[in-house]
C-alpha cells in the first residue's frame, strides 16, 4: 500500500489476481528460466554473514521439506538433495525473506543411528548460519507403535531439544523432547510453527494446548507427520488432531502434513467459524525419492494471499549438465497440487484472537492544515438540514431533497478516517430521487479559482446493491456552472465546471474546466469494488493535476498543464452531479470526510495518514 495505515479490507479489494509477477522466475517448477538457477556447490559457499529475514517486511517466505526418507535408507545413502535445498534456501534467504524452515517427518527410512547422522549433518548447513528451522518424527523415524512418551531414540539424540536451544526462533520442547514450538517475527508480528510429533499422547495434548494458552495472540502453522490423507479428507488420526486441538484452538490456521502422497488440501471450519486450510504435500514416490523438493509458502499480507509453490533445487542445480528422461519430467511438474494461491484475509482471520485495534477519531482541529478552504465531516446526521463547515470559512452545507428523498447516517467509516461517521445517499437515477449537499449562497468557496493548486480528499463506500444503471456517474464533489456558462464551449459545454465522479465501471474520475484551457481535463482512477471504503485525493500543484487512490497516483494522470479551476460563483455539491445547470443524478453511497485546501499537499499530509 501507498500509505503507512492502510487497511487490509482496502488491500485486498485492490489486489489484482494477475498480480503474481513478484514470483521468482528461478523459484518455479516447470518454468524454462530455472535450468540456469545457480546453487552454491559446497557449504563453505554459503558461509557469508548470518541469516537475517526483514521482520518486518509484508512479503516473507516459509520454506517446507517433506518426507526424505528414500535418500537415507540403509547403505543407500545421498545427502546431495537435501544439502541442495537447503543451500537454495541459504542462496535465495534474502530475496524471498524466508523466514523458517519445517521439515515434515520421516526424515530416514530405518530411524537407525547411520541414517539419522548423515542427515543432522546435512542440517549443519542450516546450524552453521543460524537459520531457524523445525522437525518432527515420522512412523519411519521412530517406532512407529509408540507415542511421544516413547523415550530415547537415535532422531531425539540428533534433533532433540538441545540441538535448538539457544536458536532465536526456539519456543521450547514437551518434556519427552518430541515436540517443539518455534517463534519467528514476520510481517511486523509473532508467528508460531507448532511441530507436532507423528502420535501424540494425552500429555503431547496437555503440552500442546498449554502452549497455545500461554500465546493468545499468536497466529499458528502447525506441523505434524500425519493428518490429511488426500483431498478434502482428513485420517483417522488426523480426525482425532482435529477434534482434540484444531478445531478449539482460532490461533491454528494452517496445518502441513507428509506422510500420505499426492499431495492434496483440505479446509475445515472450526469451532470459531473459521476456515482452517490443511495441506498434504510429499514427493518421496516421484524420481529420486522426490529429490527433497520443498514447498515455498510466500505469504504477502498486503494481498492477503498465500502463493505456493513447489521446487526441487537438486534438479534445477544439475540442469546445466543436462538432465536425464526422469529429470525433465520432474521439472515440468506444475499441477494445482504444487501451485496454487490461498486467499486468507489476514486481519480478519486473526480477529477473533488478535483484533486489530480501531484507529482513534481525531480532532478536527487537526485537519485544519494550512490552507484549509472547507472541512466537513459526518459524525453525526445533518442537524436542522446544515452541515457545519469545520474549517471556520464559513461553507456551510444544506441539505436538498429530490423526490421526497432524504439523507441517512451511520458509525460507518473509512478505518482510517479522521471522524467516526458517514452521511448515507440513496440516490436513483430513473425517476430522479435521493438528497444532496451544496453550499450555501455566498459561501467563499463558490468563487474560489485556487490557481495556485488545491488539493480535494474525500472518503466513499458504495453498496451491494449499486447498479450502473441507476448510479453511475453520481458525483462525490462537485461544482455546479456549464462550461457554456463560463464562455468554456469547446467539449461538452453543458458538463459541470468540475466533478469528482463514479464512472458505469466505478471508476473514479476528476473532470474539470482549468483556468487556462477551453476543454475539459481528465484524471481516470480504476475500478474501485463494492462493499470497501475508499479514500480520493485530487493534488493540482499550480500545474499538473495527480488523482490518488489509497495514496497510490493512479495511472492515467494527464501530462497537459491544468491551471485552477473554473468559476461562475456558484455553489459547489456533495454527492449531487449537475449537467446543463440542473440536477442529474446522486450518489448512492456513503461519504465520509470531505476536506478541500488551497494548495497542493503531500501523501503524507492527506486526511488517511
Amino acid at each position: 500500500m501507498c500509505t503507512s495505515h492502510a487497511h487490509e479490507q482496502g488491500e485486498a479489494a485492490q489486489a489484482g489476481a494477475g498480480r503474481r509477477g513478484f514470483l521468482r522466475a528461478t523459484a518455479l517448477l516447470g518454468a524454462a528460466a530455472t535450468a540456469s538457477v545457480a546453487l552454491p556447490a559446497t557449504a563453505e559457499a554459503t558461509s557469508g554473514s548470518n541469516w537475517r529475514p526483514d521482520p518486518d517486511s509484508r512479503r516473507f517466505t516459509l520454506a517446507v521439506m517433506p518426507d526424505t526418507q528414500y535418500l537415507f535408507d540403509g547403505p543407500s545413502i545421498d545427502k546431495a538433495p537435501v544439502e541442495a535445498s537447503l543451500r537454495y534456501l541459504l542462496e535465495h534467504g534474502r530475496d524471498e525473506n524466508i523466514v523458517f524452515l519445517s521439515h515434515l517427518g520421516d526424515l530416514t527410512q530405518n530411524g537407525t543411528k547411520a541414517e539419522v547422522t548423515a542427515i543432522s549433518e546435512a542440517f549443519g548447513l542450516l546450524d552453521r548460519r543460524g537459520v531457524g528451522y523445525s522437525v518432527l518424527a515420522g512412523n519411519h523415524d521412530v517406532k512407529s507403535s509408540t507415542t511421544d512418551q516413547r523415550g530415547a531414540s537415535p532422531y531425539l539424540d540428533a534433533f532433540g531439544p538441545e540441538r535448538f536451544r539457544g536458536r532465536k526462533t526456539f519456543g521450547g520442547a514437551s518434556p519427552d523432547g518430541y515436540n517443539t514450538f518455534h517463534l519467528f517475527r514476520a510481517g511486523g508480528r509473532e508467528w508460531m510453527v507448532l511441530a507436532l510429533d507423528w502420535r501424540l499422547s494425552a500429555q503431547g495434548y496437555a503440552w500442546a494446548a498449554d502452549v497455545l494458552a500461554r500465546h493468545p495472540k499468536t497466529p499458528v502453522i502447525l506441523t505434524t507427520h500425519e493428518l490429511v490423507v488426500e483431498d478434502d479428507a482428513l485420517s483417522a488420526y488426523g480426525q482425532q488432531l482435529w477434534e482434540r486441538l484444531i478445531e478449539d484452538h482460532d490461533q491454528i490456521f494452517l496445518t502441513l502434513n507428509g506422510h500420505y502422497w499426492p499431495a492434496g488440501r483440505a479446509t475445515r471450519k472450526n469451532a470459531a467459524g473459521h476456515d482452517v486450510h490443511l495441506h498434504l504435500t510429499n514427493y518421496q514416490n516421484r524420481y529420486f525419492g522426490g529429490a527433497a523438493m520443498i514447498r515455498l509458502y510466500r505469504f504477502d499480507l498486503d494481498r492477503n494471499v498465500i502463493d505456493v509453490e513447489t521446487v526441487s533445487p537438486w534438479i534445477l542445480g544439475r540442469a546445466a549438465k543436462g538432465l536425464n528422461e526422469l529429470e525433465r519430467q520432474e521439472i515440468k511438474l506444475s499441477g494445482d497440487a504444487d501451485r496454487f494461491t490461498v486467499d486468507l484475509d489476514f486481519a480478519e482471520r486473526f480477529s477473533g484472537f488478535d483484533p486489530v485495534p480501531a484507529r482513534a477519531a481525531r480532532p478536527a482541529s487537526a485537519m485544519l492544515v494550512p490552507g484549509t478552504a472547507a472541512y466537513w465531516r459526518f459524525e453525526s446526521p445533518a442537524s436542522g438540514g446544515t452541515v457545519r463547515d469545520l474549517s471556520g470559512r464559513g461553507n456551510d452545507l444544506t441539505v436538498v431533497s429530490v423526490g421526497g428523498g432524504s439523507l441517512g447516517w451511520s458509525f460507518d467509516h473509512h478505518p482510517d478516517q479522521p471522524g467516526h461517521g458517514s452521511l448515507e445517499f440513496q440516490g436513483y437515477k430513473s425517476p430522479l430521487r435521493g438528497a444532496y449537499l451544496r453550499t450555501v449562497d455566498g459561501a467563499p468557496l463558490n468563487s474560489a479559482t485556487f490557481a495556485r493548486g488545491y488539493t480535494i480528499e474525500a472518503f466513499y463506500r458504495l453498496p451491494a446493491d449499486w447498479d450502473p444503471a441507476h448510479h453511475a456517474w453520481s458525483g462525490l464533489v462537485s461544482r455546479t456552472g456549464t462550461g457554456g456558462a463560463a464562455g468554456k464551449t469547446a467539449d461538452d459545454p453543458d458538463e459541470p465546471l468540475a466533478t469528482l465522479s463514479l464512472s458505469n465501471d466505478r471508476e473514479p474520475q476528476w473532470a474539470m474546466r482549468p483556468l487556462n484551457q477551453e476543454g475539459i481535463a481528465t484524471n481516470w482512477g480504476q475500478e474501485t469494488p463494492l462493499e470497501t471504503w475508499w479514500h480520493l485525493a485530487v493534488v493540482n500543484d499550480g500545474r499538473h493535476t495527480t488523482l490518488y487512490v489509497e495514496g497510490c497516483p493512479v495511472v492515467r494522470n494527464p501530462k497537459a498543464t491544468a491551471v485552477g479551476i473554473t468559476s461562475v460563483g456558484l455553489p459547489w455539491l456533495l454527492g449531487g452531479y449537475e449537467y446543463g445547470g440542473t440536477i442529474d443524478q446522486i450518489l448512492h453511497g456513503r461519504l465520509g470526510d470531505v476536506r478541500i485546501v488551497e494548495r497542493a499537499l503531500p501523501v503524507t499530509s492527506f486526511m488517511n495518514h
